[in-house]
């Protein structure tokens, strides 16, 4: 994407970003409440609405200050959705469903925007006002989609990855992966800051922004 000032980039990323965070947790809650649990649902997380599900840090300060970095790799969360791992109706294996919806709504997510993307290549001749800044929107809509499904599959508690795969290990070795959770975050955290995450997701994301692009029909060349 071109050199764009911060406000630009805030217009062009601001709604991407709170709707992949937003419809990332309501998964989770819908899911979870299709599987017994109605914690969400009774405490009114079930819902579109961006306010419901904002964490004052990571939805706003860390994605601003990643958009301040050159080349910074995109990265926030939203307050996470109550679960309720002992009304579920198989808690192990629900809790795994449950986790993995998040990254699920994300690639969905992606797809639309990958489609809206397209739409706005077949009207930029034409339509250049309304077309040109769906064209940078959608293309930050892919990426920050691609960037939250390749990043909560990392198998690290407490991202989705590493609930999914405490689901499906044995009960000794999932009580003993699970236990690393506390310590999950500062491990992600000191890999986003060193560097080091963005250069191991990297290659993923790209793979499935490649599959995309041909998928619309656009190739790579966006």
């Amino acid at each position: 994407m071109l050199d764009f000032s911060l406000p630009q980039k805030i217009a062009i990323w601001a709604l991407p970003v709170l709707f992949a965070i937003t419809v990332h947790e309501v998964a989770h809650g819908y899911v979870a409440s299709r599987l017994g649990d109605r914690t969400a649902q009774m405490m009114g997380r079930l819902t579109l609405n961006p306010l419901k599900h904002i964490d004052p840090i990571g939805t706003v300060l860390v994605p601003l200050v990643m958009l301040l970095l050159p080349g910074g790799f995109l990265f926030g969360w939203a307050k996470p959705v109550p679960i309720g791992y002992r009304n579920l109706n198989n808690p192990k294996r629900d809790m795994a469903i449950v986790a993995a919806a998040g990254p699920l709504s994300n690639l969905l997510m992606a797809i639309g925007w990958a489609l809206l993307l397209r739409l706005s290549v077949a009207f930029l001749q034409t339509m250049p006002w309304a077309a040109q800044p769906l064209f940078f929107m959608a293309q930050a809509g892919i990426a920050i989609n691609l960037i939250l499904m390749v990043l909560n599959l990392v198998p690290v508690p407490p991202l989705d990855g590493g609930r999914v795969l405490t689901g499906i290990l044995p009960m000794p070795q999932a009580a003993r992966f699970a236990a690393i959770e506390p310590y999950g975050l500062m491990i992600v955290l000191a890999l986003l800051m060193t560097g080091v995450l963005g250069r191991l997701l990297q290659p993923a994301i790209g793979l499935f922004n490649e599959l995309l692009l041909t998928l619309v029909g656009l190739g790579g060349s966006a």
